[in-house]
């Protein structure tokens, strides 16, 4: 990726089984702790650096993940990580989607966020200048199952609790739905966008 790994802190036995050139502070348990979010610290932490934010340019013929305004951190690295599985590469979000480094965005990823590149964008303007398929997640659209697979095109997951904005409900020219069959009110934005792609890809 073109994330650069500037510093490494780990524990003496990760250091002597992996001797890699790049600046290595061996440090104790305890301190890995210290330094690390999660709650069990592994056996080493990478300090990477934040690399420097290019305009976002749409890659030809591919699938894009749009979200709207999805805020919670467990959620989005979710996402992310589900869009890895799926061969998505891109994403877009509105600027008020949480933030991509979050910790636990970053935690909830389990690594997808250094092969998907995540752009926040004006998503309306976004939108006005897609000639593809405009995919919505809604919950009266077509059935996902009967969806013809596109080659191309945005697929927009919306809100946890409110969905789709509705100005931008009027971009989505393809309304697509999960079927429901139980009594359950709604699903995790996170599960609905892997069910969708599971039948978009």
């Amino acid at each position: 990726s073109n994330f650069k790994i500037k510093k490494i802190f780990a524990l003496p036995s990760w250091a002597n089984d992996n001797k890699i050139p790049i600046e290595t502070i061996i440090v104790s348990e305890d301190e890995l702790q210290k330094i690390s979010n999660l709650q069990t610290a592994n056996e080493v932490l990478a300090l990477v650096a934040i690399p420097d934010e290019h305009p976002f340019t749409p890659i030809k013929n591919t699938l894009i993940l749009a979200l709207d305004g999805i805020q919670d951190p467990g959620n989005f690295g979710t996402i992310i990580r589900i869009a890895d599985w799926f061969g998505i590469k891109q994403m877009v979000c509105s600027q008020d989607c949480v933030e991509r480094y979050n910790p636990k965005v970053i935690q909830s990823t389990m690594g997808s966020f250094l092969r998907v590149s995540v752009n926040y964008v004006d998503i309306e303007f976004f939108l006005q200048n897609i000639k593809q398929p405009i995919f919505g997640a809604v919950l009266n659209g077509q059935d996902i199952k009967q969806v013809t697979k596109p080659t191309n095109g945005v697929l927009i997951i919306g809100n946890e609790s409110k969905g789709i904005r509705s100005n931008v409900l009027p971009y989505i020219t393809n309304a697509v739905s999960i079927a429901k069959i139980g009594e359950a009110e709604s699903l995790n934005a996170a599960v609905a966008t892997g069910i969708i792609l599971s039948y978009l890809v």
